[in-house]
């Protein structure tokens, strides 16, 4: 299955930046996947660039960092009770 005909699991957004995270189930379990785009209008229509000017460079930055919290903290074991009797 490709990314068109699935949706993502998480979007994050900065103004005309956007940046995807997809889940992919391997042999070796779940795996993150990421792209990103700028969005811009062209007549009445929005499109998506894959490239991107100097001044968006810090809000993709930005957007990425994001993303790579977000998937660590889907990777990270659950949080377990503390056992006062240990």
């Amino acid at each position: 299955m490709n990314e068109s005909n699935r949706r993502p699991v998480h979007e994050i957004r900065f103004g005309a930046v956007k940046v995807v995270i997809w889940r992919n189930a391997t042999a070796n379990g779940h795996m993150f996947n990421v792209t990103a785009a700028r969005l811009y209008k062209e007549n009445d229509a929005w499109k998506e660039s894959s490239g991107f000017g100097v001044d968006d460079l810090l809000v993709l930055s930005r957007a990425l960092g994001d993303a790579f919290a977000w998937i660590h903290a889907q990777r990270a074991p659950a949080p377990q009770p503390l056992n006062p009797d240990v």
